[in-house]
């Protein structure tokens, strides 16, 4: 064992990861053994629960190869053990009714069935508004192979968090590998430790002594870990970059899919943008991924001329029309980093809820873009909602950190509320 419960709550006090909002709709929780969920998640699992969300789960193994050398029908008998037990464990933590998909494949395997176990999870995770499963760089084999195909089956609009097991025996909180910026943290009150408690004791077979005498699976040194009252967690972003044909679904049939027509937080940013502009009136503005086009309308009144973009022809046909009254205002259909959404000489670029959705790599051909664009005193805004959108990359203020950071732009005005990141900067 190299780390032990004293160290990893100093960690865990070191970084403090934020709360994991229990609030996620739909969970799909993937565990690649009987028990992995109830270690690591059972409180979590029941504060989504309580607050009216619904629990599924979906156990890629039997755990049948726990005690690798036993005969073959011992193993057998075991996985019909293992999947009594998470049964009665569910029972414990009051879940009685979850649904468990049970995918049969081999213990000790999954990294040699990743293709096939990434094609199971695919329709089992197509419904979820939130994705939970191992973490893919948690040493257990197992566990990290269930984690890499849970990351390519999840749906590119859910939410997804993967969970540590062996991490706290058998790694050092120190380890580069733990990605602690992209950590979070639930808490357990006493009734849900308690219950936490009794439903890891209805894995008996994991902790009784081996069939030949040997230590548990789940020895005492390795269950104080899990019985704490903390679980953690890592958001796992995207890899690349939001795909057009998600925004092409959300608009489809007229859409309007975050209210920019008719919510308060819509309304109050336009004005926020307005007011943080530095200057009366601007020549030309770029605003890639214009949406409905509420926004172009702010801007086609400070701008001679605006070119509005997004991804999608029922966006672009939207923004005509909403801004058909102004003769400066061009909409075309391109997305970033495509440099047609930023034409040269242009003097302002405003990039609101459109940057997130970019992975870093494009992210950083579109600072390159906007300064190569941006006339000398140019001003862009950057203005994005403080959440993390289940379909981007990156969060608003790591996105916001890429130009904040490029020595090309002088920073202007910063304004941070519970809301939204907003950003002027000019090119220096």
């Amino acid at each position: 064992m190299t780390a032990t419960v004293s160290g990893w709550a100093e960690a865990l006090a070191h970084h403090a990861p934020p709360a994991m909002d229990a609030t996620v709709g739909r969970l799909v929780a993937v565990a690649a053994h009987p028990d992995d969920e109830t270690l690591a998640a059972a409180g979590f699992l029941r504060a989504v629960h309580a607050t009216g969300g619904t629990v599924e789960l979906v156990v890629a193994t039997d755990g049948e190869a726990a005690f690798p050398d036993a005969p073959a029908a011992d193993r057998a008998a075991l996985g019909r053990t293992r999947r009594a037990e998470l049964h009665a464990a569910l029972e414990a933590l009051g879940l009685p009714e979850t649904r468990v998909s049970w995918l049969g494949l081999p213990d000790s395997g999954l990294a040699d069935h990743e293709e096939e176990l990434t094609s199971a999870l695919a329709p089992l995770l197509r419904p979820a508004d939130t994705c939970l499963a191992p973490w893919s760089g948690d040493p257990h084999p197992d566990h990290a192979a269930a984690g890499r195909a849970a990351e390519r089956a999840a749906p590119v609009g859910a939410h997804r968090f993967a969970y540590p097991i062996w991490m706290w025996p058998w790694l050092r909180p120190d380890d580069p590998t733990i990605p602690w910026q992209a950590a979070r943290e639930h808490r357990l009150d006493e009734p849900a430790r308690r219950a936490k408690a009794v439903a890891i004791e209805r894995f008996a077979s994991q902790l009784a002594p081996a069939p030949d005498g040997g230590a548990p699976i789940l020895p005492p040194d390795v269950l104080a870990h899990f019985a704490t009252g903390r679980e953690l967690f890592f958001r796992v972003p995207r890899p690349d970059s939001a795909p057009a044909e998600r925004f092409a679904d959300l608009y489809a049939d007229g859409a309007d899919p975050w209210g920019t027509r008719t919510s308060w937080y819509e309304e109050r940013k336009r004005s926020v943008v307005a007011a943080c502009l530095p200057h009366r009136h601007y020549a030309h503005a770029a605003e890639p991924g214009c949406g409905l086009g509420g926004l172009t309308r702010v801007l086609a009144g400070r701008c001679g001329a605006v070119t509005a973009s997004d991804y999608t022809p029922a966006a672009v046909a939207a923004t005509r029309e909403a801004t058909g009254g102004f003769p400066g205002v061009s909409v075309l259909e391109a997305a970033l980093p495509d440099p047609r959404t930023v034409p040269a000489g242009v003097d302002l670029v405003v990039l609101s809820e459109v940057l997130y959705y970019l992975s870093p790599t494009d992210v950083g051909a579109v600072a390159d873009r906007v300064a190569h664009a941006l006339v000398a005193g140019g001003d862009v805004l950057l203005a994005h909602w403080r959440g993390w959108p289940a379909e981007a990359p990156q969060d608003a203020a790591a996105t916001h950190g890429r130009l904040l950071d490029d020595p090309r732009f002088d920073l202007l005005v910063e304004h941070v509320d519970e809301e939204f990141l907003l950003h002027v900067l000019r090119r220096s």
